[in-house]
């Protein structure tokens, strides 16, 4: 009896986690983790501030008079007018990103696939080269996120269009008219950069590398929406994701309306990434690397896979900008070149491992 009660304990304690566990340990982990990287991202800096003071801000402005003010009315200003939503952006940005790169390789069934596979980011720097050479201010302060908006979904019209996709469920022909259609639109960018006014260059050049410094708590309405709306058809969509990484026909076959599918995940992605890229600029390789590895970390169900991607997404980016920001003090280094050095290592090591196999 007592060997059998053994045994069932046994089998008791290695029993896997079920989704619900699974999904709250994801959440609550990714959580701290996120906590403490964006403790560091607002404490460090040209000037360094304590995370006790850092908090204490941050409650003293959530909830005035609950701390008594220890610390100077520029040290207040650092954190909270332009740390915190730099970092808050950052976070965004990357928890974006990492879904939307989730969602486009379970589309595709391309695991190098990202949102800027597609085109969208090219489509949203020609918007934003266009609005800030040729149009100007037209719209104010939103001149320039618009015009990168409207860029991202006209790319992604285009890849449609020429893929044929609703005529068509076939994921190769998506992806190289994704591929082709990115680089006409990036030959269009550079065409009108060439003949532009040399003095706007610099910002122009900026953008397209990708930053934070013009983050504030005014803007940060636009991606959080963004993000909650384009993240909630991904999770609703997330079941028939999975039936759709066994194939189309398979898919078919459970009843999952294939090419429908593949299309609202599409304009989701193009959407969520439009609207992050018009606020950041361009930041490539996050939507690559952050699915591969959430895969490594909770399985391959889609049901995990995308939450996990979007807080990995979000701590990573964090920390990219704290290496943007310190690595050249007081300077700031664009965003894209950090993910572009860690992406590009990353994607050499999954050749690797694929050639390996």
């Amino acid at each position: 009896m007592a060997t059998e009660a053994a045994s069932d304990n046994d089998a008791a304690r290695a029993k896997p986690l079920t989704l619900r566990s699974r999904m709250a340990l994801v959440l609550i982990a990714g959580s701290l983790l996120l906590f403490l990287a964006m403790s560091l991202s607002v404490s460090l800096g040209s000037a360094r501030i304590p995370f006790a003071t850092v908090w204490s801000i941050a409650l003293n402005r959530i909830a005035p008079d609950l701390i008594e003010p220890f610390w100077s009315a520029g040290r207040e200003n650092i954190v909270w007018n332009l740390r915190f939503p730099r970092a808050l952006l950052a976070a965004i940005v990357g928890a974006g990103l990492g879904m939307a790169g989730a969602a486009m390789q379970g589309t595709t069934r391309n695991p190098l696939a990202d949102p800027h596979l597609l085109g969208v980011s090219a489509g949203a720097a020609l918007g934003a080269n266009i609005a800030i050479l040729l149009v100007g201010n037209v719209f104010g302060a939103a001149t320039v996120p618009l015009f990168a908006f409207a860029g991202a979904l006209f790319a992604t019209a285009l890849v449609i269009g020429v893929a044929g996709l609703s005529h068509s469920t076939d994921r190769t022909q998506l992806v190289l008219a994704g591929v082709a259609i990115s680089f006409v639109i990036s030959a269009a960018a550079n065409v009108i950069i060439m003949f532009a006014d040399p003095r706007a260059i610099a910002s122009v050049v900026f953008w397209m590398l990708g930053g934070f410094g013009l983050a504030q708590w005014s803007n940060l309405v636009f991606p959080l929406t963004a993000l909650a709306a384009a993240g909630l058809v991904f999770i609703v969509n997330a079941r028939p994701l999975n039936a759709l990484a066994m194939g189309d026909e398979s898919a078919i076959t459970l009843g999952v309306p294939v090419t429908r599918l593949r299309l609202i995940l599409i304009i989701a992605s193009a959407f969520l990434t439009g609207v992050l890229v018009a606020f950041s600029g361009m930041i490539g390789f996050v939507g690559l690397m952050m699915p591969h590895i959430a895969r490594l970390l909770v399985g391959g169900d889609n049901r995990i896979v995308l939450p996990a991607s979007a807080m990995l997404g979000a701590i990573f980016l964090v920390l990219a900008d704290v290496i943007a920001r310190t690595l050249a003090a007081p300077n700031d280094i664009p965003i894209g070149i950090v993910t572009g050095f860690i992406g590009g290592f990353f994607f050499l090591v999954m050749l690797a491992r694929r050639r390996s196999r």
